[in-house]
């Protein structure tokens, strides 16, 4: 029993899995609604940065989640995501930090478990269970 509970390498999978593919839901949606880099990119524009890095969520939401899906390069695609969601917290979320929801809960606590889960992944590393194993 003791050994069917000792599995790093599944719990890594499960982890990248999990991380990846709802990440994943979120990069899709954008690049079939191209408006929401435009609304990215007046957000950049606003706080006087360069729009072009509105396209960087591309790196965040659909290169690193399929690097994690897969297990190629997945502490990279654990640092694309990671990233991802901290500027999502900067420029969207920010004056929701010090905030609880209506059920008590932290108000970015999707965020803070799509940063954190993201993070572990970049350093586990995809265990055995993937294309090229780290």
């Amino acid at each position: 029993m003791r050994q069917l509970l000792q599995q790093e390498d599944l719990g890594k999978l499960i982890v990248r899995l999990g991380v990846g593919m709802l990440m994943l839901f979120h990069g899709i949606n954008k690049l079939l609604h191209p408006e929401a880099f435009g609304w990215l990119e007046q957000t950049l524009s606003a706080l006087g940065l360069p729009t072009f890095i509105a396209y960087g969520v591309v790196l965040g939401e659909v290169v690193g989640p399929l690097m994690a899906i897969v297990g190629w390069q997945a502490r990279i695609g654990g640092l694309l995501m990671a990233g991802n969601m901290v500027v999502a917290v900067l420029l969207v979320h920010l004056s929701q930090f010090w905030t609880l929801n209506d059920q008590g809960g932290w108000s970015l606590e999707l965020q803070a478990m799509y940063c954190l889960a993201a993070i572990a992944v970049m350093f586990l590393g995809s265990g055995r269970f993937a294309v090229k194993p780290d």
